[in-house]
């Protein structure tokens, strides 16, 4: 697994607050970093898959761990 080079903490922000927040910190990334999402709306499962699939980065991991949401996604 790549090291992460940057967190996003998105607990206790509701759609699309968690996506709008990956977008903007994964913009100032390098092709190949991976960006750490942590969130808590369960939403965000549905909609880290679409937006990497939208914007043709990678998904790495989808974990849950009770209520944490927990994504990595590397830049295309």
């Amino acid at each position: 697994m790549s090291e992460i080079a940057a967190t996003v903490d998105a607990s206790g922000l509701n759609c699309p607050l968690p996506i709008l927040r990956t977008r903007k910190a994964i913009k100032d990334m390098q092709a190949g970093e991976v960006l750490e999402v942590v969130s808590t709306d369960p939403g965000s499962v549905k909609d880290m898959a679409s937006f990497c699939e939208q914007t043709g980065n990678t998904l790495l991991a989808s974990n849950e761990s009770g209520e944490r949401y927990v994504f990595l996604i590397r830049k295309a």
